[in-house]
């Protein structure tokens, strides 16, 4: 089965692991997930990720992260711009999540990246989603 939108199911899974106190989960590989998981990491919001190969199918086995009381990183991950309604942004226009408390992931010309950095950049681009 194929999904219409790859990464709200990415989304979904890891929304749906952290809620079941998963300690890691497996989501089909693209290469703009491993990106998406790439700035998760890289903002802490989970502990790791690698991409796995069982047979001709490839995955991304993402290790979620918890604070000391087994409450999830992640407190909120919410997909914006969707098939049905792409959401773009200018680079002045890059919206700020939780007054600066979460980060957006956006797809530039420059690859993806996170709002803020976009922002430094100069460049807009589409709003993935928004992590808090």
């Amino acid at each position: 089965m194929t999904t219409t939108d790859p990464i709200a199911d990415m989304l979904t899974r890891i929304r749906n692991a952290l809620q079941a106190r998963h300690p890691k989960v497996d989501v089909p590989a693209s290469r703009l997930k491993t990106d998406i998981a790439r700035i998760l990491k890289d903002e802490g919001y989970i502990a790791n990720y690698k991409l796995t190969e069982e047979g001709a199918r490839r995955s991304i086995r993402i290790y979620l992260k918890y604070t000391a009381a087994n409450v999830p990183v992640i407190s909120r991950i919410e997909r914006v711009s969707r098939p049905g309604c792409r959401v773009y942004v200018g680079s002045r226009e890059v919206p700020r999540v939780l007054g600066g408390l979460g980060i957006n992931i956006l797809t530039t010309p420059r690859g993806v990246m996170t709002g803020s950095s976009a922002r430094k950049e100069g460049v807009g681009g589409e709003v993935l989603c928004h992590v808090w």
